[in-house]
């Protein structure tokens, strides 16, 4: 069993729009899985198997429980039956509180269409009449208690923002533990959006704005299926 469940159709989507709020929260001793939907086989730069390697990386530096990647195709990620079960079965094995996911629309059309497959696989595993297995035993439904939409390159106003000054440089550092993706002088492979080191700029950029909309110095943003409830106005910062 997990407290939080995150999950990213590619790696390092969790690590660019959740890694400093995953890290707070290892910290703070509640334990955290992490999903990866896909391989980034389709990526321009690296490969399947270096991206692997980068991403038990970055989760060690996240502190993460486990890693697992449920091998969907890159690219062509899509809401369909078989997929929704893959998450399901992950869901009740793990039995997460929280959910943590894709932004709701992007400029990379995976990242959208994987949040609405994780949204409908979080109902889906609250239904008792779904059958499912998790190496050859059966399971019980759980449906966790919130979802919450990292924010990734295109701009969304946060329903939440999360304080990480304290922990921002670890997530940068978990961020570059994929060496082939980001920001590389010496690299020979091709340009792509994230490759820039005015993309790292715009990312630190977002992160000082969500910070200074909070009056701390770095924040995560995220977006909401459903309100926050609090018992007072005062558990508010």
């Amino acid at each position: 069993m997990v407290d939080i469940l995150a999950f990213g159709v590619h790696p390092d989507d969790i690590e660019l729009g959740a890694g400093g709020t995953l890290i707070k929260h290892v910290k703070k001793g509640f334990k955290v899985g992490l999903v990866d939907l896909t391989k980034g086989e389709m990526g321009t730069r690296g490969t399947a198997e270096t991206r692997k390697v980068e991403s038990k990386n970055a989760s060690q530096i996240i502190g993460a429980d486990f890693r697992v990647n449920l091998n969907m195709e890159d690219a062509f990620v899509s809401t369909n039956k078989e997929n929704i079960i893959k998450i399901v079965q992950l869901i009740r094995e793990y039995q997460p509180k929280i959910v943590i996911c894709n932004a709701i629309k992007d400029r990379h059309p995976d990242h959208a269409e994987a949040s609405k497959l994780v949204v409908k696989a979080c109902f889906n595993a609250g239904l008792s009449k779904l059958i499912t297995q998790y190496n050859s035993v059966n399971q019980k439904a759980h449906r966790p208690d919130s979802i919450y939409h990292y924010i990734q390159d295109q701009w969304i106003d946060p329903s939440l923002v999360v304080d990480v000054s304290d922990v921002y440089d670890e997530k940068i550092k978990a961020v570059m533990a994929y060496k082939t993706q980001f920001y590389n002088p010496k690299s020979t492979e091709p340009s792509t959006p994230i490759s820039s080191k005015e993309f790292l700029d715009s990312l630190n950029a977002k992160a000082q704005l969500w910070g200074r909309s909070i009056k701390t110095k770095y924040g995560e943003g995220f977006t909401l299926e459903n309100p926050v409830g609090i018992n007072s106005l005062f558990d508010i910062f």
